[in-house]
């Protein structure tokens, strides 16, 4: 069983390092098989992000010297889903649970998509600035 879950993380690690590569993957998996660009857009979207929580987390987890990234993520989610909620509530009178996830997680990856390249940008001038 270990080895199953070590060719999970393994696999995982390796679309995680570079999401845009990941993105493009699903992105033209989708087109093929479905042939309509938008939901091709929206399922590497879907995918994409699952990777960028993950590589976000390792990169401010490698910045901050600390084991906090993810939780940080996961709080920032759902401190978003639950202000989304509210204010679907108030507007509404209900909340649509499925509509509501969509749109954390569609909004999470564009802010983490955001936060991937900064983040990138301040690791490699950390890490070149440490190698001078």
């Amino acid at each position: 069983m270990a080895a199953v879950r070590d060719a999970l993380v393994y696999v995982y690690a390796g679309f995680a390092v570079l999401p845009p590569v990941t993105f493009a993957l699903v992105y033209f998996a989708a087109l093929w098989r479905t042939g309509d660009r938008k939901r091709s857009v929206r399922t590497a979207m879907d995918i994409t992000t699952a990777f960028l929580i993950g590589a976000v987390a390792a990169l401010i987890n490698s910045l901050t010297k600390s084991r906090f990234g993810l939780w940080l993520i996961l709080l920032a989610m759902l401190v978003g889903g639950g202000l989304m909620g509210g204010a679907q509530a108030r507007l509404r009178g209900e909340v649509d649970i499925p509509r509501l996830a969509r749109a954390v997680w569609r909004i999470s990856f564009l802010v983490l998509s955001v936060l991937y390249i900064v983040l990138i940008i301040a690791y490699l001038i950390a890490f070149i600035s440490s190698r001078g």
